[in-house]
């Protein structure tokens, strides 16, 4: 079972900066991507960005030149660092873990960006 476990969020401004971070705990074997998914108000979820354990990366188009991910693979963590803010970002922002055919989630931490 592994716990993915979000932390950072809150209120920013446009045109500010927020980071996020997970801590996956459990058992993850080397080849695991985590990630970012949000849902914002009356939206489906969708991906934010994701990284391989081999550091490949993938950004959803309306994020891409602002939102840098990261991860620590011999901690089990991932980083997203959110730049240039816009209303259009706030959301519920959701940690993944893809461990072979398993998913799995974070509780959501919000994130609100003011005009």
């Amino acid at each position: 079972q592994v716990h993915a476990v979000e932390s950072g969020g809150g209120l920013a401004e446009a045109g500010g900066s927020l980071r996020l971070s997970c801590a996956a705990s459990g058992s993850i074997s080397s080849r695991s991507s985590m990630g970012w998914y949000r849902q914002g108000p009356g939206k489906q979820r969708e991906l934010v960005a994701l990284i391989t354990s081999g550091g490949v990366i993938n950004y959803a188009d309306s994020v891409k030149g602002r939102f840098t991910i990261s991860r620590d693979n011999a901690m089990n963590t991932v980083v997203l660092q959110m730049n240039s803010l816009k209303p259009m970002d706030t959301a519920v922002y959701y940690c993944n873990v893809v461990d072979g055919a398993f998913a799995y989630w974070g509780q959501g931490i919000p994130v609100t960006v003011s005009s």
